[in-house]
């Protein structure tokens, strides 16, 4: 057994992919929020829903739930500096200047897009779920928009080294070795 001690359970690690949610405002304008609470859930047998939870009062929870839609752009390490700036600007401040970076349109859905981003959903909310002051959306996910270097054959062939992802866990931290695929550390593998 690894040596390993008891704490109380007050530390909320989790290990997470970094997206940049993009939303439109009322008058059109883009918003984005950095969002680190997402994940994935199968529906049937070959449809998944993004999962996203969101804490308190943002404007970009409210878009969502107001349009039903958004695009969730997974955060590179090269846009570790966007990530900070929308998650340190608030919308009840005013608008964020969003002219440090290329916004375009989805290709199936109305949603803002960060052009630097190399895996980008575009998904319509399917449910909602309150729980306290979070509040977790289950999304169709209506398509996905990734980088041309990606060859996927399905969903456990998608090279994380080639998208660079942030991992979040109350810090930044990426990735940076391929180590194998399912059965590989099986003896005889």
């Amino acid at each position: 057994m690894a040596a390993r001690r008891s704490v109380q359970p007050v530390y909320s690690m989790c290990v997470q992919p970094a997206f940049i949610i993009g939303t439109n405002n009322e008058d059109g304008t883009a918003n984005f929020a950095p969002i680190t609470w997402v994940s994935v859930t199968q529906e049937k047998e070959e449809g998944y829903l993004l999962v996203i939870s969101m804490f308190g009062t943002k404007r970009t929870k409210e878009n969502v739930r107001r349009t039903g839609i958004f695009s969730a752009n997974l955060v590179s390490r090269d846009m570790l500096p966007l990530m900070d700036f929308f998650g340190t600007r608030h919308a009840r401040d005013g608008l964020k200047d969003v002219s440090g970076c290329r916004v375009v349109r989805g290709e199936t859905l109305d949603v803002p897009v960060l052009d630097e981003s190399r895996w980008v959903y575009e998904c319509r909310v399917k449910k909602e779920v309150q729980t306290g002051l979070s509040s977790t959306f289950f999304c169709e996910i209506l398509n996905i928009q990734l980088d041309k270097r990606l060859s996927c054959r399905d969903t456990f062939d998608v090279d994380l080294t080639v998208l660079d992802p942030v991992i979040y866990s109350g810090k930044y931290h990426s990735l940076g070795t391929l180590l194998g695929e399912i059965g590989d550390f099986l003896p005889g593998g």
